[in-house]
């Protein structure tokens, strides 16, 4: 099973079709998110985010109603990545 998380994006470091990449925060960790597939979001939006890839815009209630769902699953700990996986892993 797949699983896509909301991010917010935070800034863009290229806006540039394919090459398009900018730093969306995860519950306080913040990663470089492929954005090709949504060029037109703004900083501070929300995006849907699968295998480092934004795939789609999400509203901000739709996002909190996302995170209240991983809280209610007891998995609020678990579900972003850890800031140990900085080093240079792949998650």
């Amino acid at each position: 099973m797949c699983l896509g998380i909301p991010g917010k994006i935070i800034r863009w470091l290229e806006r540039d079709g394919v090459f398009a990449q900018a730093e969306v925060e995860f519950d306080g960790v913040r990663r470089v998110v492929h954005m090709a597939c949504v060029t037109e979001a703004e900083e501070g939006e929300y995006v849907i985010v699968h295998a480092g890839i934004a795939i789609s815009r999400i509203d901000p209630e739709e996002a909190e109603q996302i995170f209240q769902t991983l809280a209610e699953m007891g998995d609020d700990e678990g579900w972003h990545a850890t800031e140990t996986d900085d080093a240079g892993e792949d998650s």
